[in-house]
């Protein structure tokens, strides 16, 4: 392909080329909740007790429904709101109705591309004519230990899930400081910071500690 017809084919499109309400600070909060869930769920399992991959999953969907909600909640970000707090978790970003996966941007599933009527309605108010077909997700991929790789805002397109937008969503953001060496600054998160970290792989909780009795004289 000549540089000419490459320099041609238009770019491609953004989160907030679909909606304003999705600008890339909202999307980078929610994306941060969602990683920071599936951190808790990693760092709870209990291999050795029967924890697998299964079960970790269920509780970092669990958890990053439990992180969205709270903020939503908390009213710390208006324009973030819960739509379906069913087990199949509709949350809003103003008016624009998204879900949330684990699993890999480029292959979503047939349960990712499906669409609740709630969420299809919605859909039609916020962006008219060109929510036809359209899906919002945010999929949330994993390496082999279970921790987050990286997060991914999809736009969906028709029943085979053409990706109409794929944008990786940073997860950190630089420092307001000068440059020159400074560190990332995360963004910031719910106020909660999860469970304590354990010192080792497979290792568990610490009992707390009970008074004994003194044995009757």
């Amino acid at each position: 392909m000549s540089d000419a017809i490459a320099e041609s084919r238009p770019p491609g499109r953004l989160p907030w080329d679909f909606h304003p309400a999705l600008t890339e600070e909202r999307l980078r909060i929610c994306a941060r909740l969602l990683a920071n869930a599936r951190r808790d769920a990693v760092a709870l399992a209990a291999y050795e007790m029967g924890d697998d991959n299964w079960s970790v999953g269920c509780r970092a969907y669990a958890f990053g429904k439990q992180r969205l909600r709270r903020v939503a909640e908390s009213g710390a970000h208006p324009w973030l709101r819960i739509m379906d707090d069913s087990h199949h978790f509709v949350f809003l970003i103003d008016q624009v109705p998204v879900r949330f996966y684990r699993g890999s941007a480029d292959e979503p599933t047939a349960r990712t591309l499906r669409r609740q009527e709630a969420e299809a309605q919605q859909l039609g108010l916020a962006l008219g004519d060109e929510a036809t077909g359209i899906i919002f997700r945010f999929a949330v991929e994993a390496n082999v230990t279970g921790a987050v790789e990286r997060v991914v805002f999809l736009a969906l397109r028709g029943d085979e899930g053409h990706a109409a937008c794929c944008w990786p969503v940073p997860l950190e953001m630089p420092s307001t400081q000068g440059a020159g060496g400074v560190q990332l600054r995360l963004i910031a998160d719910d106020g909660y910071e999860g469970p304590s970290p354990r010192t080792s792989a497979g290792s568990t909780v610490t009992p707390i500690s009970r008074t004994r009795r003194r044995p009757a004289a």
